[in-house]
């Protein structure tokens, strides 16, 4: 028993308190895995933001206030190109501009996979 051991067992003699014991907790049990899904319907109905990318571009503040009606801005992507489909700003897709009924939608040609998704979460 060293000497500050004796001090507090002293101490708590003199006190009529008990010493510190160490804390102990039940042991941790397994969820089981290989059971039915879980039910995730109750976030099934919460808004995301999704946004396409088609491109962007750097310009001179200058040029930025010479733009006028039928100004055009050339884009870091090619025509052709795939757009990227973010969630929440991260990657989840890519696709291609389609026009249905005279509104411009995508049509994914690439879902990036589960695994991907999650390395991006990290």
């Amino acid at each position: 028993m060293t000497e500050s051991d004796s001090a507090i067992r002293a101490e708590s003699q003199m006190t009529g308190s008990q010493s510190p014991q160490p804390a102990s907790f039940p042991p941790v049990q397994q969820a089981e895995t290989g059971g039915a899904p879980k039910n995730i319907d109750f976030i099934l109905d919460i808004p995301m933001s999704v946004t396409v990318y088609v491109g962007s571009a750097k310009m001179a503040i200058r040029d930025l206030l010479q733009l006028a009606q039928g100004s055009v801005i050339e884009l870091d992507k090619l025509a052709g190109e795939p757009m990227e489909v973010m969630v929440n700003n991260k990657l989840v897709a890519r696709g291609e501009v389609v026009v249905v009924n005279e509104k411009f939608g995508i049509r994914l040609t690439d879902v990036v996979s589960a695994a991907e998704r999650v390395q991006q979460l990290r």
